[in-house]
């Protein structure tokens, strides 16, 4: 094994296209290694869809709505709030102003690097040079890595209004609407859920599979099940939305649940499908990168595509699409690409969901163990026995762990409760 103090890129030129979590933590680190770096975004401001228009602008507006909903529940302890007056131009002025704090930050940071960003879409012009959309400029490389990232699955035939939004626009708000309905019951739907009812709509969530929350088993996603039924108007599980249709007040809904249709009135909808692979937007073909049947980059444990110079991470190369994992992935893909031998080949990703209660979960679930006949056991802890939860008004939580009952590994486990987001790193 070579010795990593000694090895740099020597000047080698190295693009990184995308700025998201994965694509700055890539470019960062080749520079670090010598690499001469390009960085290339397509938006204004660094950072991706994760810092301007996904996980750090849902947090801020989450962390409002659960200071909210907090407050409320101390009327248990007779302690009483007045109903919040919500000032939504203050509101969204305080989250963008977040959003540039930490874009600023990033510029800041690729400055002391030295590493070059340019503003626009690329694409690839030859194995070894990219061009920008709507531009002359071509960008050669020694070496590339892929993090353009993934955007919303649209639906189809969906008419244009906007009242009818997608996860990016649903998080600048202007006017909260009255009566609001999520199609798609994931983490995305989940946690838009928790912010529009903080804010004071009556949320409607219809989800195609048969429950939500399906990737964790029932028992430790109950707590999370019975407060979205608490503050939900209602929930559809086998539900499909056939039609939209606008007229000036509303937005009407056709929906197919089970064998019957229903038809329901909204004031807005929100778009929380799920997401599709950028792959499409770099004329992959040019060079005969591979993708899989639904888009996502082909790459080995090294992140190298087939293509044993370009790498790809992050959102593009397949779920779980969490940025925790891209940034991993950039820094391995930025140290193989410098002959460090690396790899990515983690035991364990794990994963939240930003609600009250708080739901994460690592390693195996208790129906995957069972659906790959491995031999395990349970181990399980309701909150109603914690006296620090009960004493802090949080007894609805559950912990679950999953081991094998031989050599008491641990295979998996769970969190449903307050801080669980903390929680879950003890077990990983």
């Amino acid at each position: 094994m070579p010795n990593n103090s000694t090895l740099a890129a020597n000047g080698n030129r190295l693009v990184v296209i995308g700025s998201g979590p994965g694509g700055y933590s890539a470019a960062f680190r080749a520079a670090d290694l010598g690499f001469k770096v390009t960085l290339i975004e397509r938006y204004p401001m660094l950072g991706g869809v994760c810092l301007n228009v996904g996980c750090i602008p849902s947090k801020t507006l989450l962390h409002a709505t659960a200071v909210i909903n907090s407050a409320l529940a101390l009327k248990e302890q007779g302690i009483i709030f007045e109903s919040p007056k919500i000032q939504t131009k203050q509101l969204m002025q305080f989250k963008d102003d977040v959003i540039t704090r930490l874009s600023n930050g990033l510029a800041e940071l690729a400055k002391q690097r030295q590493v070059k960003v340019i503003q626009g879409s690329a694409y690839f012009h030859s194995e070894h040079q990219l061009k920008i959309t709507g531009s002359e400029q071509i960008i050669s490389f020694d070496k590339a890595i892929i993090a353009c990232g993934s955007r919303n699955r649209h639906l189809a035939n969906t008419i244009e209004d906007d009242r009818i939004m997608y996860s990016s626009a649903s998080l600048n708000i202007s006017n909260i609407p009255q009566r609001l309905l999520i199609i798609g019951g994931g983490i995305i739907g989940i946690e838009s859920a928790f912010i529009y009812q903080g804010l004071g709509s009556e949320v409607t969530i219809a989800e195609i599979q048969s429950r939500i929350l399906g990737m964790c088993d029932a028992d430790i996603a109950k707590p999370l099940l019975d407060q979205l039924m608490h503050i939900c108007n209602t929930i559809h599980t086998q539900a499909q939305v056939i039609k939209l249709e606008r007229d000036a007040e509303h937005i009407n809904a056709t929906i197919k649940i089970s064998d019957n249709i229903i038809s329901k009135q909204f004031d807005a909808v929100l778009i929380a499908s799920g997401r599709l692979p950028n792959s499409d937007q770099l004329k992959l073909e040019a060079i005969n990168l591979i993708t899989d049947d639904n888009g996502y980059i082909v790459v080995d444990e090294c992140m190298r595509t087939n293509l044993a110079h370009i790498y790809a991470i992050g959102d593009v190369t397949g779920p779980p699409m969490l940025a925790h994992k891209a940034s991993r992935q950039g820094k391995i893909a930025a140290e193989h690409a410098v002959g460090m031998r690396v790899c990515f080949n983690p035991k364990a990703i794990p994963s939240v969901i930003y609600s009250k209660p708080e739901l994460a979960w690592v390693g195996l679930t208790e129906e995957d163990a069972h659906t790959a006949d491995i031999d395990y056991r349970c181990a399980i802890f309701p909150w109603q026995a914690s006296g620090r939860a009960l004493s802090s008004n949080q007894s609805n939580g559950l912990s679950k762990l999953i081991y094998h009952p031989q050599t008491k590994k641990l295979l998996g486990g769970a969190v449903c409760g307050a801080n669980a987001d903390e929680l879950i790193a003890e077990i990983t």
